[in-house]
């Protein structure tokens, strides 16, 4: 076509044309959204079957729902929000444009968005509400709370408030005001942004800058947003009651007296605010808002942050003891409360902690009696140390590269030998570290681990390695000792282990390699299964699993899937894999158990037990919230990183004990403490996740009895309880301000002869000890004092607290007990007075004995290495005689090329200290002096506990008749000394008598307190038995 002067014109685009390009941008678009989100599409999917297979499919809606309900609520309201904002910009802006410099700006806006002024504001709307709204998702705990909010029935002293609140709605209340204060806020710029675009603001123009329809809509905006400010002041006085400004938290005398009455101040300026917002409305000018602006400002700063600062440092801090006084009473009884830690008040049951006191004779009170009175404790103590023997089960246990056990092992009782024993227990986990690389031995025969170990934490064998009741492969039972079975030892689910499994293809799975010293029980084979026992050619033990665990592959769309999930094309292409092959994943314990339950809080350690012929693993689950008014913030000193309790809380509870089943997968959530309004509400919430443990009904529902029987008190909570209760014992308020009292856990006494705490002295005198880390709490069985049975116990010691840790008496200890119902106890131990040695001191008494020097010194050549088992206090009761303190550390030898192995106990009784081949031995040295004990502690006669530790290594014949340590051993103490055969042997003992002689010296200084000489007179000693040491072995 051509124009009247005959040029050609240029064809005008068709509108169906940019329609189609416009829908084919689009297109692409989605297009790629879906191929970035379709692995994201996957685990979702995925994820809600594996929640079916366990039959939970009510707990994945219900949080789902919970998220998706927040994220469309609040996105709708945002969206919702702006759009008529903008509206409503659009229809007050004035007709005509004043001109002026933003002129040519504005009208090329108006000549771009002008006819899509529509589609512009639902942009711009879904925009922002997908930024503001989306987040919201991710509180969907505390909507769920806030949904289900139950009473503690109990109220804070302060605004007399039920703590469920607290708990409960003002996390979430919080929330909402600070969301919508910034939404506003958003709403506000971008508003004003829509006024200057439709010309009702201009800057640059002279005269009037702002239209009266814009100033009424802004200064609506404004008062909505000075009324949200006043209800965050009126919330804001609640949050008083966890203020750190004080000694403690909680409300303080300057929060109550200077704070409160400040944010009561600043609710009246908002509102006064928002009134003289909504009168300027109808007023011209901005003089009303900038006034109001101002003083909120002026206030905020002056009266709400400068004089609270002034009073606290001109009123308080001069007195802080008197006018802290009532506050830190309100923090002691909400702490204790908080963390389980209200006292017994005379023994009418109204408490969680037992206060009793243990004054024990640490000079000559040990008599015979009392350690045959305390047999049953003194045979039950724990020569195993988990932390120490993993290499050792490593090494005699695990018997094949695709299996392995935790570096930490786990302590648990079982009844061996007619008597309930503590036992060190590690389950036989999958190691695909030792597996053949490749996909199909990773994920398709190699594919779940087998059995456990388990031996008696009392008893060694002869070569000082542990005494196992369950071991092998196959699994096998000592069942003269044990009486349990272990019908299906097959771990498909365990600690630590990651990535997924795929069973019941066309392939079978191998149990474990055979050497054909095997006692393999052959089963009958099924029609369509050849799976059970040897494969024939004797190489492998053969299984295919038949338990419930699993999601079954299905379809090709359903393998699709998990090969998206796992990032790993083999599940789609694999010939090995059936439409009734199964994946199972979320195979480790602890996550499986988060993936139900993502709001409890878990413990860091998982341990196995075997009940029912079947390996199930038990994990404590804890409500944690950091909202209970006056409690003190949780001590987390010595907690795992791992665990649920290394963040942040200030109220804790052990509510719920969980179960899994190592074969099916099973998860049982058994709630033991039905008290606790924190799982109440998410019981409330779903109500299909929970079993209570012990029904008021006595139904049979409940967890089975023989769990309970292995239920333990949790380790990470004692930390927790045992690191407040150093300080939180004291409950005289002027007591607690000057803490001259406290206690903190004693340090850790170390685990080898270099890296114990020592002494050191500063240049000005002061004497500390090397500071390390806390003493972490010991699983033994033990009747402690006041108590009439024997009970599985959680251990640990105090001192006196001291900035530098130079005060390392023993101050008091703790024990925590756990019944067989889930009902837990904790004593507290109180030692008057500082002469009781602490763990630290007891150890460097044990290394300073120059018999436990030589034979630590001898027991460490030639390449191998001496390492100190578990610290273990050991308090006995004396009945009718005084109470007797003892300390022991199982002594372990590593041999080059080989594991740990204990080879001597070291026992400390007050300044005497003996090292012997086993413990019956050590503690029948303790009662004689040391003239009378002999070399290797030949002339004792082993205390009869029942059963004997061990039997030592060597026994010389001409030994096997000793005296009684009754007996009179004058005629031994008339022999003459024996003469030397030669020089060197001169030397030889003139070098020992000069270490005895300094090691003496050494003790007499460290009762004098001097701990520098002590130090220094230490390593003295220790020289010149090295120097013995080298003299001996060049003879």
């Amino acid at each position: 076509m051509a124009d009247i002067s005959g040029v050609p014109s240029r064809p005008r685009p068709r509108r169906s044309s940019r329609r189609l390009r416009f829908i084919l941008a689009i297109s692409v678009a989605a297009i790629i959204v879906l191929l970035v989100s379709l692995r994201g599409i996957a685990s979702f999917y995925t994820n809600y079957l594996w929640f079916d297979t366990l039959g939970f499919t009510a707990v994945w809606r219900g949080v789902l729902f919970a998220k998706i309900g927040l994220a469309l609520f609040f996105i709708l309201f945002t969206f919702l929000l702006f759009w008529l904002n903008l509206f409503v910009a659009d229809r007050i802006a004035p007709r005509t444009r004043p001109k002026g410099p933003e002129e040519d700006f504005v009208s090329r806006y108006h000549d771009t968005i002008g006819p899509r002024a529509g589609l512009f504001r639902i942009a711009v709307a879904g925009l922002f509400s997908l930024f503001l709204g989306a987040g919201t998702a991710g509180r969907w705990q505390d909507w769920i709370l806030f949904r289900n909010k139950q009473d503690f029935g109990v109220k804070d002293p302060q605004f007399n408030m039920d703590i469920g609140f607290y708990v409960f709605q003002l996390p979430f209340i919080k929330f909402l005001v600070n969301w919508m204060f910034t939404a506003f806020i958003v709403v506000l710029i971008i508003t004003a942004a829509a006024h200057y675009l439709n010309g009702g603001i201009r800057i640059n123009t002279p005269g009037n800058r702002v239209t009266a329809p814009v100033k009424g809509h802004l200064s609506v905006l404004l008062a909505i947003l000075a009324l949200i400010k006043a209800v965050d002041y009126w919330y804001q006085r609640y949050s008083l009651n966890f203020s750190g400004r004080g000694v403690v938290d909680g409300a303080s005398y300057t929060d109550v007296n200077a704070q409160l009455p400040a944010i009561k101040l600043l609710i009246l300026i908002s509102i006064a605010a928002v009134i003289l917002l909504i009168i300027n409305i109808w007023r011209r000018g901005w003089v009303l808002p900038v006034v109001a602006v101002g003083l909120w400002a002026f206030v905020t700063i002056a009266i709400g942050s400068i004089y609270p600062a002034i009073y606290q440092r001109f009123v308080v801090e001069p007195s802080e003891s008197s006018r802290e006084a009532q506050y830190i009473e309100r923090n002691i009884e909400a702490t204790r409360t908080a963390y389980g830690l209200t006292v017994d008040e005379e023994n009418q049951a109204n408490g969680n902690i037992t206060e009793r006191t243990f004054t024990p004779n640490v000079e000559d009170a040990l008599t015979l009696d009392i350690l045959q009175r305390n047999a049953g404790t003194l045979n039950n103590l724990r020569l195993l140390d988990p932390g120490i023997v993993s290499p050792t089960f490593q090494a005699l246990e695990v018997e094949r590269e695709q299996f392995r056990f935790a570096d930490d092992l786990d302590v648990d009782r079982y009844e061996v030998d007619g008597d309930i024993r503590t036992v060190v227990i590690a389950a036989r986990e999958l190691n695909l570290d030792g597996v053949n690389s490749g996909w199909e031995n990773q994920h398709v025969a190699f594919t779940h681990g087998y059995g456990v170990a388990l031996a008696p934490a009392n008893t060694v064998t002869e070569q000082g390695e542990p005494d196992f009741v369950i071991g092998g492969l196959p699994a096998s039972v000592n069942t003269e000792r044990l009486d349990i079975n272990l019908e299906q030892p097959r771990i498909y689910v365990g600690e630590e282990l990651e990535g997924y499994a795929i069973v019941n293809t066309n392939r079978c799975e191998i149990d474990f390699a055979l050497t054909g010293l095997e006692r393999i029980e052959q089963t009958a084979l099924s029609e369509d299964s050849n799976c059970q026992g040897s494969d024939g050619s004797g190489e492998n033990l053969l299984f295919q699993y038949d338990g419930n665990d699993g999601v079954k592959a299905g379809n090709f769309f359903r393998r699709l899937a998990f090969a998206l999930r796992f990032g790993d094309l083999n599940p789609i292409f694999s010939g090995l894999i059936n439409g009734d092959s199964k994946f199972l994943f979320n195979r480790d314990v602890t996550n499986r158990a988060k993936e139900l339950a993502p709001f409890l809080k878990y413990d860091a350690d998982s341990y196995p037990v075997v009940i029912d012929g079947r390996i199930k693993f038990i994990l404590d689950a804890y409500t944690a919230t950091s909202f209970y008014p006056y409690s003190q913030s949780a001590d987390r000193n010595s907690v795992p990183f791992a665990s649920g309790l290394s963040a942040d809380f200030n109220y804790v509870r052990n509510s719920v004990k969980v179960v899994i089943d190592a074969y099916d997968g099973d998860v049982t959530f058994y709630v033991i403490d039905d008290q606790d309004p924190i799982i109440l509400a998410y019981m409330k919430a779903f109500p299909d996740l929970f079993t209570l443990a012990f029904p008021d009904d006595g139904s049979s529902d409940g967890m089975p009895e023989e769990i309970g029987k292995h239920l333990r008190y949790p380790e990470d909570l004692f930390k927790v309880q045992t690191n407040m209760w150093g300080r939180y014992h004291l409950d005289d308020a002027n007591d607690f301000y000057e803490a001259a009292g406290a206690w903190v856990v004693s340090l850790d006494p170390g685990d080898d002869l270099e890296n114990a705490p020592t002494a050191i002295v500063s240049s000005t005198g002061f004497v500390t000890f090397a500071s390390g880390k806390r003493m972490d709490p010991y699983y033994v069985q033990m009747q402690v004092p006041q108590e009439d049975q024997q009970d599985f116990i959680l251990m640990r010691p105090f001192v006196p607290r001291s900035s530098d840790d130079s005060r390392q008496q023993l101050e008091a200890f703790m024990v925590a007990q756990m019944d067989q119902r889930g009902q837990s106890n904790l004593i507290s131990y109180t030692v008057p007075g500082l002469k009781v040695d602490g763990p630290v001191i007891a150890n460097r008494s044990m290394l300073a004995d120059p018999v436990v020097a030589e034979t630590t010194t001898l027991l460490g050549q030639r390449g191998s290495g001496v390492t100190l088992g578990n610290m273990l206090l050991i308090p006995l009761e004396g009945g009718t005689e005084e109470d007797v303190l003892l300390y022991l550390r199982p002594l372990y030898v590593e041999a080059s090329g080989s594991q740990p192995a204990v080879q001597q106990v070291i026992a400390a009784y007050g300044e005497r200290v003996r090292i012997c081949a086993s413990v019956e031995l050590v503690l029948g040295a303790l009662l004689v002096p040391d003239n009378q004990v002999g070399d290797d502690c030949e002339n004792i006669t082993p205390i009869d506990l029942g059963k004997s530790s061990f039997i030592p290594i060597e026994q010389e014949e001409e030994n096997t008749t000793q005296p009684s340590p009754t007996e009179d051993n004058d005629e031994e103490d008339t022999q003459p000394t024996p003469t030397p055969a030669n020089p060197d042997d001169n030397q030889l003992q003139s070098l020992l008598e000069q270490a005895q002689q300094t090691f003496d010296n050494a003790n007499k200084a460290l009762e004098d307190g001097d701990l520098g000489r002590y130090q220094d007179l230490i390593d003295q000693g220790q020289t010149l038995v090295q120097q013995a040491t080298e003299l001996l072995e060049g003879n």
